[in-house]
């Protein structure tokens, strides 16, 4: 309840205490205006619980004003005394707001006084982004925007209960702060607001990271025997999809392509048939807008009883 003089001291207004209901209660707010003159006129308002400035008149002294078979006027204007009771039915989300019990004079001097009435919301999540797409090293927050009365606690998981950053596995408060994100940062993140009111409200952000290349042979030297097939093999972890080439005495080799959609893949170049001159030292390369990285595979010649998979 909140009381406010503009100008002079005539009338005095009393009204009775904010309140908090559920969606279908029925609430009654009490207004007395004493000390009250003839040039004095009594008005009830509406406002938004969002906005103040969005008024809607519900009662001109003793009559109603606005259309609402929910809501009912009692009122008595007695010498200097005005009462009124208004009593809403069925209340509903929309009815939040301030109702305000006013004494209006015509040279604008006001006297007021405001009745808050809060209507218990289950929590909903206002967010809509699903991706987030940051580069390796830079700052992000993921954002998570609720509504409702309480007002929901948020909290953050990650995916498969991974920690966060900061430790734990589990972060509270609508933004969650990475100051240096790193590609192990990078997966969904699930968000989740409740304050004790209808079902709990879950949302999920995808944090996509960038970064450049990184390159391992998968085994950093192979034997195989002439005439037979083998795989040079590295590893790629990168984000975007890198382009990958193979080059030996600093000539590309032509392959196939790869057309991994994963931040980690195998990249291999096959030889069907080894000959003699397919023994030496290979480049597995890969690079992206963010940068590029290789390393090197040799491939030697062995004895025909060499099993060339147990080779380390």
């Amino acid at each position: 309840m909140s009381y406010s003089l503009l100008s002079g001291q005539e009338p005095t207004i009393t009204v009775s205490e904010d309140q908090i209901k559920e969606i279908g209660e029925e609430a009654v707010f009490n207004c007395t205006v004493e000390n009250l003159s003839p040039e004095w006129s009594i008005v009830w308002m509406m406002f938004g619980k969002d906005n103040r400035g969005d008024s809607t008149p519900v009662v001109l002294n003793d009559r109603l004003v606005l259309t609402d078979n929910r809501m009912t006027l009692v009122s008595s204007n007695q010498s200097s005394t005005y009462t009124a009771s208004i009593k809403i039915k069925d209340l509903q989300e929309s009815d939040t707001g301030f109702y305000s019990c006013r004494a209006l004079k015509k040279a604008h001097e006001k006297v007021s006084a405001d009745i808050e009435l809060q209507i218990r919301r289950p929590a909903t999540i206002k967010s809509t982004a699903v991706f987030a797409n940051v580069t390796e090293g830079s700052l992000v927050e993921l954002k998570c925007e609720a509504d409702g009365y309480p007002v929901p606690q948020i909290t953050w998981k990650r995916h498969d209960d991974l920690l966060f950053p900061s430790g734990g596995a589990i972060y509270r408060g609508n933004v969650m702060r990475i100051d240096n994100v790193h590609r192990d940062d990078r997966g969904v993140y699930y968000c989740t607001a409740t304050n004790g009111v209808g079902p709990v409200a879950t949302y999920n952000i995808t944090l996509v990271v960038s970064f450049a290349p990184n390159v391992m042979a998968v085994r950093p030297r192979v034997g195989q025997t002439i005439g037979e097939a083998i795989d040079l093999e590295c590893q790629i972890e990168a984000h975007p999809a890198p382009n990958v080439t193979w080059f030996k005495d600093n000539v590309e080799l032509k392959k196939e392509k790869s057309h991994s959609q994963k931040d980690v893949f195998v990249d291999s170049l096959k030889r069907y048939s080894v000959t003699q001159s397919d023994f030496g030292i290979y480049v597995c390369r890969a690079e992206n807008s963010l940068g590029k990285s290789e390393t090197k595979i040799e491939l030697f010649r062995c004895v025909k009883n060499f099993h060339p998979d147990r080779f380390w």
